[in-house]
């Protein structure tokens, strides 16, 4: 393996965030042309029905040419959410006794693409898209 080749492999910088049973990971990577490119991660932990641990991982690739829209539609979403429902977190997790409004429909939901429903994880390059 070539110096450069092990240069793509390591984290350039890296800050986490740890929020709850989540941990987020922004790694900087670099290309292969020496350029360089963002993961994040998301890492979740999940207690097995024996009682031993495993983490869940999504992760996506962001790459500089995409860092404005990116940004833009981060923002521009986020700042929906906090404008629609405030700050106050509200979910079943926070409020043990919260109980969804019901409409008399079925509550199922489909799930979205690029949910994991296993015990593995795709990674997904935006190239691929």
């Amino acid at each position: 393996m070539s110096a450069n080749e092990n240069h793509s492999k390591e984290e350039i910088h890296s800050k986490v965030l740890r929020a709850g049973r989540r941990t987020y990971f922004f790694d900087v990577r670099a290309t292969k042309a020496d350029d360089y490119y963002l993961t994040i991660t998301e890492s979740k932990k999940h207690t097995n029905e024996n009682g031993t641990s495993f983490y869940k991982k999504h992760k996506i690739y962001l790459y500089k040419e995409d860092f404005e829209r990116f940004r833009d539609l981060l923002g521009e979403v986020t700042d929906y959410i906090i404008n629609e429902k405030g700050e106050e977190v509200i979910s079943d997790t926070h409020q043990p006794d919260f109980q969804p409004e019901s409409n008399g429909m079925d509550e199922r939901k489909p799930e979205p693409m690029g949910v994991e429903t296993g015990n593995s994880f795709t990674d997904i390059d935006f190239d691929d898209i």
